[in-house]
């Protein structure tokens, strides 16, 4: 955690949502292979070259989803007033059944997955080095956020390991 912090050049964005502009409510940052360039919500984002510590992350990522993943998107909440809304990731060059494996340091932050059908809420509160994986219809059938908790003060990294197909 505190060597992501230091090292990373974290980014402050802008992001279009409903058709408006908003301030992303966390800061990011994008590294992959050459060619793995991603957008979402109106932000391209320039592929970095991996770095040493999030590319032994990756690997450990890469062993517990048994697949092999070109680029992540890390993600840096400031606090509890730091979120990202209900969403899928649904990007074109993520495919159609995609495989995202999240791993989240720092603090503990409330995790929720929705299903689009019966509206379902499953919370889930993931501490210092869980790993979620999403894959098969989980981007189909759920949308996830991690919601607002004013009560936070400290930080947490989440690094979402994917595969990003050529555009």
């Amino acid at each position: 955690m505190a060597t992501l912090t230091e090292v990373v050049p974290w980014e402050s964005h802008t992001i279009r949502m409903f058709g408006k502009e908003h301030p992303q409510p966390r800061l990011v940052a994008w590294f992959g292979d050459r060619g793995s360039e991603y957008s979402y919500s109106g932000l391209v984002m320039t592929v970095r070259p991996w770095i040493p510590v999030v590319q032994e992350l990756r690997e450990i990522a890469e062993s517990y989803a048994g697949v092999m993943f070109n680029s992540v998107l890390i993600n840096l909440y400031r606090n509890g007033d730091d979120k990202v809304s209900w969403h899928r990731d649904n990007e074109p060059e993520l495919g159609s059944t995609p495989t995202i494996a999240s791993m989240s340091l720092g603090v503990t932050r409330r995790f929720k997955f929705r299903h689009l059908d019966s509206k379902e809420v499953v919370p889930v509160d993931l501490a210092p080095g869980s790993l979620v994986v999403m894959s098969g219809l989980s981007q189909t059938c759920w949308e996830h956020e991690v919601p607002r908790q004013a009560a936070v003060i400290e930080p947490r990294i989440n690094l979402t390991f994917r595969q990003v197909r050529p555009g």
